[in-house]
C-alpha cells in the first residue's frame, strides 16, 4: 500500500475528529453561545447535509484539475474553517465556519477517494479505502474523546485549536508525500461522468450505503440516552462506550479492508445480516447494561466492516467516472449519516422510546439487504451498466461506453 494513502488516512482523521466530535461539546456552545442545546445540534446537521451537497459540487468544480492540487487547497480550506470555528464570536458565524469546513471536508472526501484508488491495482481498491475509513474510525477512537476532553477542561474551542493544527500536518503531508496524478489525455466531461446515473447498479449502490450506514446510526446518534436512561448506567460510561465502538470500528476496518477486495458481496452481505441482528438485539436488551455495552462494540465492528466493500461497489459499477464515484460514495454514508438520526428522533417524538430507534435502524438494514441481493442477480443475470473503455478507471481518461457485463466477465465477489 503506497505511503500516500496513509496520509490520505491522517486527513480523514482530521476530517471525522471534526464532524463528529461536536457530539461531546454542544452543551459549553450552547452556554457560551447563548443558544439551546437542539439549536447547538443544528451545527451536527449542517455538517452532515453540507457534506451531502458539498461532495458532488465540489467534484464538479474541480473536475479539470490536478489532483494534488485540489487536495492541498481543500484541506487548507478545511484547516482555515477549523480557525474560524475556534474564533467565531457568534453563532451564525460558526454555523458558517461548519458548513464551510463540511464543503471542503466532503470535496476532500471525493477526490482523496478517487486518488487512492488511481495509486493501487482494482485488487486493492478496499484496501486502499479501508486505509482512509480507519483514519475515520481512529477519529472516534481517539479524536472525539480527546476533543471532548479538551472541550471540558481547556472549554470547547480548544477542541477546534486542536483539528486545525492536526489539519496544517496533513496539509504537509499531502503536499509532500502525495504524488502527482498527471491528467488524462482527453479531459474529463461532466457529461461522460454523468453517464454513471443511468446504471441502476450505481442507484442501487448508493441505496445500500445509505440505508446499511443510516441503519446503524438511528441507533447510535442515541446511545447516551439508552445508556443512561434506559439501561441506568452513570454518565461516565458514555465516552467508555462511544470509544468501545470506535474500538470495534477500527477492527471491521481492517478486517473488512482485507476481505473485501476477494469476497465483496459476501462482506456486504454478512456485514449488513450482521448489523440488522445487533440492532434487533440492542432493541431486545436495552435495559442490560452489559448487553448495550457488549452490542455497542460488535455494532462498530459490523457497520465498519461493510464501509470498505461500499465504497468500492460504487467504484467498481462507476469506473468511467472515479471523481463523481467518490463524490456519490460520500453523499451516499452522509445520506445516512443524515436520515438515521431523523428517523431516530421521529420515533422517539412519536413516543415509542429510546430503543424505539434500534427497532428502526434494523429496518432500514433489512431494506438494505434486500437490495445487496438485488445487486447480486443483476450483476450475475449482465445487467446493463455504464463502464470505462480503456483507460485505468482512476484516471478517467477513457468515454464510457453502454456495455453488457455477463457472468463469465465477473470476479470471484460478483466484480
Amino acid at each position: 500500500m503506497p505511503l500516500a494513502v496513509y496520509i490520505l488516512g491522517l486527513s480523514v482523521f482530521a476530517l471525522g475528529t471534526s464532524e463528529f466530535m461536536l457530539s461531546g461539546l454542544l452543551p459549553p456552545i450552547a452556554d457560551d453561545m447563548d443558544v439551546t442545546i437542539p439549536q447547538a445540534g443544528l451545527l451536527i446537521s449542517a455538517f452532515a447535509i453540507g457534506m451531502v451537497v458539498g461532495a458532488p459540487l465540489l467534484a464538479v468544480a474541480t473536475l479539470r484539475l490536478p489532483r494534488r492540487t485540489t487536495l492541498i487547497a481543500l484541506i487548507s480550506v478545511f484547516g482555515l474553517g477549523q480557525v474560524a470555528g475556534a474564533l467565531a464570536p457568534t453563532y451564525e458565524v460558526l454555523f458558517v465556519s461548519r458548513v464551510v469546513s463540511a464543503f471542503a471536508c466532503a470535496g476532500f472526501w471525493a477526490v482523496g477517494a478517487a486518488v487512492a484508488i488511481a495509486m493501487v491495482p482494482k485488487t486493492s481498491r478496499a484496501r486502499a479505502m479501508a486505509v482512509m475509513i480507519g483514519g475515520l474510525s481512529i477519529a472516534n477512537v481517539l479524536g472525539v474523546p480527546v476533543g471532548a476532553f479538551l472541550g471540558t477542561h481547556l472549554g470547547w474551542r480548544s477542541a477546534f485549536w486542536a483539528v486545525g493544527a492536526a489539519s496544517a500536518i496533513a496539509l504537509v503531508g499531502v503536499a509532500t508525500l502525495i504524488p502527482r496524478i498527471p491528467l488524462p489525455e482527453r479531459k474529463p466531461e461532466l457529461r461522460r461522468e454523468l453517464l454513471i446515473y443511468r446504471d441502476r447498479q450505481v442507484w442501487l449502490a448508493i441505496a445500500i450505503t445509505a440505508l446499511a450506514a443510516g441503519g446503524v446510526f438511528c441507533a447510535f446518534s442515541y446511545l447516551a440516552p439508552l445508556l443512561t436512561d434506559v439501561a441506568g448506567l452513570d454518565e461516565g460510561w458514555v465516552p467508555t462506550v462511544l470509544a468501545l465502538f470506535g474500538v470495534g470500528a477500527l477492527i471491521g476496518t481492517v478486517i473488512g479492508g482485507r476481505v473485501a477486495d476477494a469476497h465483496l458481496f459476501g462482506v456486504l452481505l454478512s456485514g449488513v445480516v450482521a448489523s440488522t441482528v445487533f440492532l434487533s438485539a440492542l432493541a431486545l436488551l436495552a435495559s442490560s447494561a452489559v448487553a448495550l455495552v457488549v452490542l455497542s462494540l460488535l455494532l462498530g465492528f459490523s457497520a465498519f466492516f461493510t464501509a470498505p466493500a461500499l465504497n468500492a461497489r460504487l467504484f467498481n459499477v462507476a469506473a468511467a467516472a472515479p471523481i463523481l464515484a467518490g463524490a456519490t460514495a460520500t453523499s451516499a454514508f452522509n445520506l445516512g449519516n443524515t436520515g438515521g438520526p431523523w428517523l431516530g428522533g421521529t420515533v422517539i417524538d412519536a413516543g415509542l422510546g429510546f430503543a424505539s430507534t434500534a427497532w428502526a435502524g434494523a429496518a432500514m438494514t433489512v431494506v438494505a439487504v434486500g437490495l445487496v441481493i438485488l445487486a447480486m442477480r443483476h450483476q450475475r443475470s449482465g445487467a446493463t451498466r455504464v463502464i470505462a473503455t480503456g483507460a485505468a478507471a482512476g484516471a478517467g481518461a477513457a468515454a464510457p461506453s453502454l456495455t453488457k457485463t455477463t457472468p463469465a466477465t465477473t470476479s470471484p465477489s460478483g466484480d
